[in-house]
């Protein structure tokens, strides 16, 4: 797949992910909700980092956006997010107000979703060797 087409299927999965995620929070309450919620922020960056880095190996998209997930989850604990959101929608969207451990575990999820899916994708999309 080209760099163009799989930008348009990373565009096309973050804007896909922002549904889900406001379609689970319409859909679903409580842990169901905040978790899936969770889940969903990680692949979302991940379809982000491709969308930035289309020849990015699904392994390494994963990762960044583990990596990027997990740095978010851990600047909560300085108090620094939840200041911000106390003045901004958009930061308490983006780098949520505190600190939850089991958000770690949950970004994991999203990040192994995440990576099955452009794995998956691809392989289905890449030239059969010659």
């Amino acid at each position: 797949m080209g760099a163009g087409r799989t930008r348009l299927a990373a565009g096309a999965a973050a804007a896909l992910t922002v549904a889900a995620g406001l379609g689970v929070r319409a859909a679903a309450a409580g842990p169901v909700a905040k978790y899936a919620g969770d889940a969903l922020y990680t692949v979302l960056l991940l379809a982000l980092v491709v969308l930035l880095a289309p020849r990015t190996r699904p392994a390494v998209a994963a990762g960044t956006a583990l990596a990027l997930s997990w740095a978010v989850e851990l600047f909560q604990l300085t108090g620094v997010p939840a200041a911000l959101a106390a003045h901004s929608t958009l930061a308490r969207l983006v780098l949520g107000t505190s600190f939850n451990a089991p958000d770690l575990f949950w970004y994991a999820i999203g990040a192994a979703a995440g990576w099955t899916v452009h794995r998956t994708a691809r392989t289905r999309t890449a030239p059969a060797p010659a």
